[in-house]
């Protein structure tokens, strides 16, 4: 750990905002298409944050490749439509984000999600100055858990990975993190209660605490 971050890195889903009615609505659209049956919205959920492969083997229970491409195709097709529309940031994202910008603090988005999905949601809150680089699924060859999203935003954002702290909600951001050699902040806005095994820098209950914390070091 170091005196000060120079920079905070956020995930998007659960942690910065929460697009999952339509994540849920494009799921059960793909699903229905496949001839599948169709996944309640907590199911869906639970899957926030995966790779649209590892969400279709999650409900699904199949390793069949061609039908996972198949999936994320329809999975995007309807995505195209709602997610953007449905997502919200939560009420304290953007007060984070500004103070955080305030203060000199570089920022930057590592998601499963793709880049151009991340620029919309920031168009549509009138964020895109708060967020100095996007790292999306689709600027990666492997998503998370691997660490190539994280070190490719350090890159961007030109510092080196024990300068910058992680925030997500879920295993798949603490494991990526992990990975990248990174501090991680796990946020309890998710799905995912217990992260003892990962030993965050810090457990916060909001976006809030992570300001506090990194702005008082």
């Amino acid at each position: 750990m170091v005196d000060m971050y120079k920079a905070v890195i956020f995930d998007y889903d659960f942690t910065l905002g929460d697009s999952a009615d339509g994540i849920v609505a494009s799921c059960n659209y793909a699903l229905g298409k496949l001839g599948l049956m169709e996944k309640t919205g907590e199911e869906i959920r639970r899957t926030i944050g995966l790779s649209l492969k590892e969400v279709f083997r999650a409900l699904t229970g199949s390793d069949d490749a061609g039908a996972a491409e198949r999936f994320a195709a329809l999975f995007r097709e309807r995505a195209d439509e709602v997610i953007t529309e449905s997502a919200v940031m939560y009420e304290d994202a953007l007060p984070t984000l500004s103070e955080l910008r305030r203060r000199g603090f570089k920022t930057a988005i590592v998601t499963s999600k793709f880049h151009y999905r991340i620029d919309e949601i920031l168009r549509k809150f009138d964020a895109e100055s708060l967020i100095g680089a996007i790292v999306g699924g689709d600027d990666v060859s492997r998503e998370k858990p691997d660490p190539e999203g994280l070190i490719k935003a350090l890159s961007l954002l030109g510092i080196n990975r024990g300068e910058a702290l992680y925030v997500g909600d879920s295993h798949v951001d603490a494991l990526a993190a992990r990975s990248a050699g990174v501090p991680f902040a796990a946020v309890l806005t998710g799905t995912t209660e217990d992260f003892s095994e990962f030993a965050p820098i810090i457990i916060a209950e909001n976006l809030r605490e992570i300001l506090e914390f990194v702005t008082k070091i």
